[in-house]
Order: structure tokens, then C-alpha cells, then sequence
């Protein structure tokens, strides 16, 4: 094999540059982060014959600005790990708008190959783009592919090859910007190359574009370099500003923007698109769109979506979730025979078993639920919620901007809220996003799902769906109410404006779809197989340290010795001779019984029983006893553990007799009751995030005041809301 070949997939959100991702690596990829920050990187590999392809997939950018972070991100990337090739992804029917990030590759002078996707698409609303002719003009080659069903791909790979081959070296390509800037761009090009300023890194005619354009990146990394060369950049950009804003009323950075869209006006009009209809009339998308995103039917047709979502979700789980039930049971059973009784026998069938298998038995619903998104977002109707929301939204002070952030947190259940809070990174007003990033811990994350869905079925079982849609409408409220309480307290401000590139419909490829989903479900599973893990041990150990004082242990041994004098006959021969059937039953109830209060009181008397006692005395008023005491604390680690934990507390304190799922054992127990169940399920929803959202929250709002803000604040109000819900619900009950 020759050696590996490095190119990145660069291009702008729903051009289809993920399709591609998956298309080209399918299994053989992994996901990280950037160095020094996290935002979610993704790397895989394609074999050409004898050639490997290192694929690296950059955040989907509308430019290489430094607005957001995934922006900087994706320039940081090209400038400084110098991949061998670009492959830039375009939408063929939206050709003006994504050759805008082209021209900024071109600036930097990268060794670029495009890949033309979606020529079906195009084709079907009448536009023919001529590869050949964009090519010329361009000057990089050009190929048109479909990513979702492979066509071209292999020839996009061996042209990349090729391409690589020849170590062609960056040559930026000059676009003139008018006579005043080009002017200016020659004045500061000279006193950069003179003083070999940040050349080491940037091409000396890119870093004079982005002084023009006031990068803060580039400026502050200037100042630090040469303050005094750097000041003298600024006065000299400054200059030409005032002189446009006095000559045409304009200033740099949109005259730069205006002319990038004139060199790309100049290519596309030498015949370069040719259009079959009337190019203002109306596509498919845009007349389901009539629909669909209509001030008054698109808000009921999301209402059934998302409950359709979950009746589909509830509906086809049920069976394969019970069998996994069973499939766990048995395991612990089959444990229990093999395994002589002590702490061995204990930590694999109460800590390992019994919490991570409550964990597990929930894939096959995750599974479903992640489909179900995967066809939502691949379809492009996610985008449209956020278009539709983006009013509703304006009213509790923030835009639609913040939509995309709750939905990925979990606004439609599955979500997590890590790349939630990051989000928030596109959000231009600094307010709008810590009020978002604040609040998206309250939607209803993939963590909380298997526990949301572990309480409704044990006690609204008849209607779990309507429930789970319940929970996630009242998840988008309070997130709502408590950003509008931020926005009128701590982060006051005004709203921003709200612009968003709508992608037209498409139908999701089942590859597609499987990809996603098992990418999920696998985040998923490895969670359960190594934190939810670690963390069942732990707590198994708290839960099982100290043990009973002797005396306890004696006290405990005594009652069952006066069991078995009371029924002699049960100890001659080893047989039941004299005995009656009702007596040996009535022997072995109480010798369970026995057994049970021990459990519970060395549970009670371990390190989390003593713990979760000492909280009850507050606790109580909204409903929890110890153990649920126990497992919210668990739950702060990662909400998984809450099952995990009630898992082991209730096997530990021996009230599983007859292998039940950990729903059937809650059911059954007489501390339980729909009232209690629906308090606690607020404050799960609501309560302080995980610790890895929290070290998010804190390094996106940049102190760690805030991140200590969302857990107490958080806790506080969920606690309020339950103690309200509880005390008012058990009035009635």
C-alpha cells in the first residue's frame, strides 16, 4: 500500500457533505474533537485500490470568517494541519450561494477539487450545471456526483488522487475588490511581506483581506506578533472605510462580499447554467413548504409529527425492550446459580447486572427514537422548525437561532445537551446565546429518555406516548419561560434578527438513515459499557459498604432460627413429613421477610443509604424517599445512572424476588404512586445537568460561575416545582 493520502470534505450545511462523509468511510470512521476545543470532529478512511484516503469531514460553513467557532475551527484546520486537498461540496441547484466559501479557498490558495452533488436534484427543477465549463473558469476540476446514491464518488476519489499527486504548492488566487480596496490590499500586502508578518502561518495577500475585513482572530493574533505593524494596518484599513462610507456609503467588508458575489456572477453567466423552466417559479419544496411552514397548519402538522414520532417510537420498542427485559432476568438468575453467595456474587448480579442491564434494555427504544429523527433531519424538515419557531420565540427573547440548539439538546427526546450548549456558538448576540445555552439542559436528552420512559411505563403505561409528548411540549415551556425570566433579569437586551437557509426536501437514503441511527445507538451503548459502568460499581460499593454490625447480623440470625423451631418438621430428614403444605408456605414467607428487612437495613446503613436518609428529612416534601434520594444524586454524573442506581438499591434491598424489570418492582411497590412518580419525573427533567454539560456550559460562557449558576439555579426551581406538584397532587389523591 502506498502511503495515506490526507483531504478534507469542506462545504456549507446541507449541501450534502455529511451524505458524502458517510458514503465514502461508512464504517471506518471515529469521531473526536478539534485540538483545544470540542467541537465534534469526524475522521474516516477510503481504499482506492492501493491507496488509502484520510478523510477529514470540517464543521458545514457558510464562510471562513471568524463569526462563529466552527467557522474558525474549519480555517484553522486548512491553515494549520495542511491537508494535501480540498474537496469542496456544492449544491448543483444552489450553485451562486455555495461557490461563496469557494472563492474564500481560493484566497488561501489550498490545492481544491469540487465535488458537484446533487446534479439529480438540480436536474428535477429544470437547472443544468456544465461541469466542463465551471471547471474552465474555475480552474479546479469539477465533479458532479450524487452522495446519496454513490454515483461519481469513485471518480471524485481518483481525481483527488491525482490531484495530490502532483504537490501542487498554495498559489492564492487574487479577486479584485474594486480600485479603492485593491489599492489598499497592495499598500498593506507590501508592509506585510516586508516585515514577514504572521507569514510563517497565513498567505501574505489573506491576512491583508482579513484586516480589511476586521477578523478579530487575525487582529488580535497581529497585535500580539507586532503591535506597533498591526496598529498601522488598522489606520490604514480605517482610512479606506471613512473613504467609502463618504464616496458610497458602504465600508470594506461588504465591498469585498459584494465583489466575491461578482466573480462568481462573471463565471455563472458564461454558460455555465442552463435552466429548463421559468427560473422563478415554483419547486416542489416550495409548495410543500405552502404547507407545511403556514402560519397555522405548520404548527399543528409539527404537533403531529412529533406525537407520531413517539407513537411510532412507544409502539414498535415495546417488544423488543421486553425481551431484553427477560433476556437480563434470566442472565441474573443464571448468575445467581453459579455464583457462590458473597460481595463477588453481589457486584455482578446487583451492580453489574441489575444497573447497567436497566440501562441496556432501553436500546431497541433509543434505536427506534433516532430512526425516527434520522428521517426528520435527512428529509430537511428539522430546518423548517426552526423557521417556524423563530416567532414564538421572539417573544421570550430570543430568535430562531436558539431552535436548532433545543432541538439537538433533546426538543424532540433523543437529543444530548453537550453539542446543544455548543450549539449556541452561531448565535451572534452574546446574551441571546447564554440565555440559550443556559436553558437547552432542560430538553428531554437521550440520557433522560430511557428513565422518562422507565417511570410512564411503570405508571401511565395506558398512554405512554401522549405522556413522552407531554413531557417534551413542557420541556420547550419551561426552557422558554426560564430563558424570558434570564432576559428580563441578568441578561437583558434586545432580540437579533433571524435569517436561515431553508435546504430543499429530500428522501432520506436507508443507508443514510442507518448510519446515523447506529452512530447514536453506539454512543449510547459504550456509555452503558464504560461510565454507566464505572459509576454502577461505585455506587454498588457505597450502597454495600459498611455492612451490618455483628449484633445486628446475631439479632437478624436469632429471628430466623425462632422461624424454623416453630416448624420442626422441616428440619427431620431433610423431608417434610408432617408438615402441611399451608405451614411451609407461611415458614418460608417469613424467613423472605427476614431476608428483606436485613437488605434494607444494611442498605440503609451503607455509605449512599446513610446519605440518602440524611436528605429525606427535605426531600419528603416533595415526595422522595432515601433510595430516590440515591439515585438523583447518581444522576448528576449522567441521568443513565438514575436507573442504574434504582437498579441496585432495589436488588440490593432484596424487594426483587421474582426476577422483575425494575418498572414491574417500582409498580409494585406501595411507596410508589403515580403522584410521587410525576415528581420525580419533573425533577429528573429539570435539575442540575450532567457534569459534562456543566464543564460545557462553563467553557462556552467562559467562568465557571455559570456553571455553578445552572446546577443550583437549576436544582432549586426543579425542587420548587416538584414539592408544588406533589404536595397539591397528593391533596387530591
Amino acid at each position: 500500500m502506498v502511503s495515506a493520502v490526507t483531504i478534507a470534505l469542506a462545504g456549507n450545511p446541507n449541501s450534502g457533505k455529511t451524505t458524502l462523509f458517510n458514503a465514502l468511510t461508512g464504517s471506518r470512521q471515529h469521531v473526536g474533537n478539534y485540538p483545544g476545543v470540542t467541537v465534534e470532529k469526524k475522521e474516516g478512511s477510503y481504499l482506492l485500490e492501493e491507496q488509502k484516503i484520510n478523510i477529514v469531514d470540517l464543521p458545514g460553513t457558510y464562510s471562513l470568517t471568524a463569526y462563529s467557532e466552527e467557522e474558525v475551527v474549519a480555517r484553522d484546520f486548512l491553515v494549520f494541519e495542511k491537508p494535501q486537498v480540498i474537496v469542496n461540496i456544492i449544491d448543483a441547484s444552489n450553485l451562486e450561494r455555495n461557490l461563496y466559501l469557494t472563492t474564500q479557498f481560493f484566497e488561501l490558495g489550498i490545492p481544491i477539487i469540487i465535488a458537484l452533488n446533487m446534479i439529480d436534484a438540480a436536474r428535477d427543477r429544470g437547472i443544468e450545471v456544465k461541469a466542463d465549463r465551471l471547471a474552465e473558469f474555475l480552474g479546479v476540476p469539477v465533479v458532479p456526483i450524487i452522495a446519496r446514491s454513490g454515483y461519481g464518488t469513485r471518480t471524485l476519489m481518483e481525481e483527488t488522487v491525482r490531484l495530490a499527486a502532483r504537490k501542487k504548492e498554495w498559489n492564492p488566487k487574487r479577486i479584485s475588490y474594486g480600485e479603492d480596496l485593491d489599492s489598499t490590499l497592495l499598500d498593506l500586502e507590501e508592509k506585510i511581506g516586508s516585515a514577514n508578518f504572521l507569514a510563517e502561518v497565513y498567505p501574505t495577500r489573506w491576512v491583508a483581506i482579513k484586516y480589511l475585513e476586521k477578523d478579530q482572530q487575525i487582529l488580535e493574533r497581529g497585535r500580539e506578533e507586532n503591535p506597533a505593524l498591526s496598529f498601522e494596518l488598522e489606520q490604514a484599513v480605517d482610512s479606506v472605510s471613512r473613504h467609502l462610507r463618504e464616496t458610497m456609503d458602504t465600508y470594506p467588508e461588504a465591498m469585498v462580499a459584494d465583489h466575491r458575489y461578482g466573480y462568481i456572477k462573471g463565471i455563472v453567466k458564461k454558460g455555465v447554467i442552463a435552466h429548463k423552466y421559468d427560473k422563478d417559479r415554483l419547486y416542489t419544496s416550495d409548495r410543500i413548504d405552502k404547507v407545511l411552514t403556514n402560519r397555522f397548519l405548520g404548527p399543528l402538522f409539527m404537533g403531529l409529527v412529533l406525537f407520531g414520532l413517539y407513537k411510532f417510537t412507544f409502539t414498535y420498542s415495546e417488544l423488543p425492550v421486553a425481551w431484553l427485559e427477560i433476556l437480563f432476568g434470566k442472565l441474573s438468575s443464571a448468575v445467581e446459580g453459579l455464583l457462590p453467595d458473597g460481595y463477588l456474587k453481589s457486584l455482578v448480579v446487583s451492580g453489574i447486572i441489575d444497573g447497567v442491564g436497566g440501562v441496556l434494555g432501553f436500546v431497541p427504544l433509543i434505536m427506534f427514537m433516532f430512526f425516527g429523527i434520522a428521517i426528520l433531519e435527512d428529509s430537511g424538515y428539522l430546518a423548517r422548525v426552526a423557521f417556524m419557531l423563530d416567532r414564538i420565540f421572539r417573544i421570550f427573547g430570543l430568535n430562531g437561532s436558539s431552535v436548532m440548539a433545543y432541538i439537538v439538546s433533546g426538543g424532540i427526546a433523543g437529543g444530548c445537551a453537550v453539542p446543544g450548549v455548543m450549539a449556541t456558538r452561531t448565535l451572534r448576540s452574546p446574551k441571546e446565546r447564554m440565555a440559550t445555552l443556559l436553558t437547552a439542559p432542560f430538553m428531554n436528552c437521550g440520557a433522560k429518555l430511557p428513565v422518562l420512559a422507565l417511570f410512564i411505563g411503570a405508571f401511565f403505561s395506558e398512554n405512554q406516548a401522549q405522556y413522552m409528548f407531554l413531557f417534551t411540549m413542557l420541556s420547550w415551556l419551561v426552557a422558554l419561560l426560564v430563558a424570558k425570566f434570564l432576559r428580563m433579569t441578568v441578561l437583558r437586551g434586545e432580540s437579533t434578527p433571524f435569517v436561515l437557509e431553508l435546504p430543499p426536501y429530500r428522501f432520506p437514503t436507508l443507508r443514510g438513515l442507518f448510519i446515523h441511527t447506529w452512530e447514536k445507538t453506539w454512543q449510547y451503548i459504550k456509555k452503558a459499557g464504560t461510565v454507566i459502568l464505572g459509576f454502577s460499581i461505585v455506587i454498588w460499593a457505597m450502597m454495600t459498604f459498611p455492612g451490618l454490625p455483628d449484633s445486628e447480623k446475631e439479632q437478624f440470625a436469632r429471628q430466623r432460627q425462632q422461624v424454623e423451631a416453630a416448624f420442626p418438621a422441616m428440619v427431620v430428614g431433610g423431608e417434610n413429613v408432617t408438615i402441611l403444605e399451608t405451614e411451609r408456605e407461611e415458614r418460608n414467607r417469613q424467613l423472605v421477610a427476614i431476608d428483606q428487612a436485613e437488605a434494607k437495613k444494611k442498605l440503609r446503613y451503607s455509605a449512599a443509604g446513610r446519605i440518602g436518609t440524611a436528605l429525606e428529612s427535605i426531600s419528603s416534601l416533595a415526595g422522595f424517599d432515601w433510595r430516590t434520594n440515591i439515585a438523583l444524586i447518581g444522576g448528576v454524573a449522567a441521568k443513565e445512572v438514575i436507573l442504574s442506581t434504582l437498579g441496585t438499591a432495589y436488588s440490593l434491598g432484596g424487594d426483587n424476588q421474582q426476577d422483575d424489570s425494575l418498572a414491574e418492582t417500582l409498580g409494585k411497590d406501595p411507596g410508589w404512586n403515580a403522584v410521587k412518580a410525576l415528581s420525580v419525573l419533573l425533577f429528573i427533567s429539570y435539575y442540575a445537568p450532567c457534569f459534562v454539560t456543566v464543564i460545557c456550559i462553563s467553557r462556552e460562557a467562559g467562568s465557571w460561575k455559570w456553571g455553578a449558576f445552572s446546577m443550583i439555579f437549576n436544582t432549586l426551581f426543579a425542587f420548587l416545582l416538584s414539592v408544588v406538584v406533589y404536595q397539591v397532587g397528593s391533596f387530591f389523591c
